[in-house]
């Protein structure tokens, strides 16, 4: 059966959502989208997919999956910091 005969039928708002529940803290934090009326559900999986990715709550998500030890963290981040200086460096004559 497909939402939108589901819907029809029981008279319910679809929401979708996806969170991230910390193991030690207390703060929730969840991302919701209302679906409008008439939109089907495949776009509105794509605006919280979207609206996801650009909150990075699957990027946290994923570096809470294992332990990284400091000096990995330092030198993942040495490493975004030279890329960066050598994209600011490449256009910097433009």
């Amino acid at each position: 059966m497909r939402i939108d005969n589901l819907r029809k039928k029981t008279n319910l708002h679809v929401h979708l959502s996806a969170g991230v529940y910390p193991a030690r803290k207390k703060v929730i934090c969840m991302t919701e989208i209302k679906l409008k009326k008439g939109e089907p559900v495949d776009r509105a999986l794509r605006r919280l997919k979207k609206k996801v990715d650009r909150e990075g709550t699957l990027k946290v998500v994923r570096s809470h999956r294992h332990f990284e030890k400091p000096s990995e963290k330092r030198r993942r981040k040495e490493k975004v910091a030279r890329f960066y200086a050598m994209l600011t460096a490449r256009y910097a004559d433009l």
